[in-house]
């Protein structure tokens, strides 16, 4: 028998205003290239990545009106993506004072490819993959939390990632939630996930080989240098996404399955954050 499932609080904005700056080294990660690529190419899916989660859990308010606890929460989820969003985007200045055109990446995947997915894609799909990568992005959150990657990173860099870390566990089951009152469907919930990995591993990985080849590296430095990674980190998020979308194909799936809201909680007590 399951245990009964903590009910999630209402999921609370705290808008931070790193600082990024010049102090900061052009690779950031590990003193690594490739790792730092990777990382900032994460930075660049983010920002407009949140804005479509807004859209596509939004498209559904109106069918929610007789749920206030859930409206309370997706408002929550709301400002919550929002900051998420404003915070990688102040590192894309950054990223340009240190020589790399981001803008060609941004053109391509903000204007280009997701307005047209969104426009071609129902809008039970766009919420379904909503859902999906929200469990995706909370996964990623708790290993942020509980292994010792990051501490390979700026502490500026490290800082904004736990933060987001804490708040996609936080939030991580508003969207899925959404869905099972507004479809439920197990196919739906299926392909949403088939096609948001798709697309984030798709949009990820141009952005991260676009900026690596900024760098003007040679091949035999590149593999040189991804060589290290996969010394230190053994492909580090490959699993970590992998057990998640186990998680998620099965069909009596919740998100709160897991509750780790302690490691959220924790880490922004820690930080002084927890309820401001």
């Amino acid at each position: 028998m399951n245990a009964p499932r903590r009910a999630p609080d209402v999921p609370l904005p705290r808008r931070m205003d790193f600082e990024f700056d010049d102090a900061i080294p052009k690779w950031w990660f590990a003193d690594n290239p490739v790792a730092t690529a990777v990382a900032n190419g994460l930075h660049l899916v983010f920002p407009e990545g949140e804005r479509f989660f807004i859209r596509s859990v939004k498209h559904y308010m109106s069918a929610l009106q007789d749920d206030p606890a859930l409206l309370a929460r997706i408002q929550g989820f709301f400002a919550q993506e929002s900051l998420h969003g404003r915070e990688h985007g102040h590192s894309f200045k950054l990223l340009e004072r240190q020589g790399f055109d981001v803008q060609r990446f941004l053109d391509f995947y903000e204007r280009k490819w997701l307005p047209r997915i969104e426009r071609a894609a129902p809008a039970v799909v766009c919420l379904a993959g909503t859902a999906a990568l929200e469990h995706l992005t909370a996964a990623l959150g708790e290993s942020a939390l509980t292994e010792d990657f990051l501490d390979d990173a700026h502490p500026t860099f490290r800082a904004l990632l736990r933060w987001h870390a804490a708040e996609e566990i936080e939030h991580k089951s508003v969207a899925y939630d959404v869905f099972q009152r507004v479809s439920g469907s197990y196919g739906i919930r299926v392909l949403g996930m088939a096609l948001g990995l798709a697309g984030l591993m798709f949009f990820w990985t141009v952005a991260s080989r676009d900026l690596l080849k900024q760098e003007g590296l040679s091949r035999a430095e590149v593999r040189t240098h991804a060589r290290a990674i996969r010394q230190r980190r053994q492909d580090h998020t490959r699993k970590v996404l992998v057990r998640a979308v186990t998680q998620y194909l099965r069909p009596s799936f919740h998100p709160d399955d897991n509750d780790n809201y302690h490691l959220a909680e924790t880490y922004l007590r820690q930080v002084g954050r927890l309820t401001a």
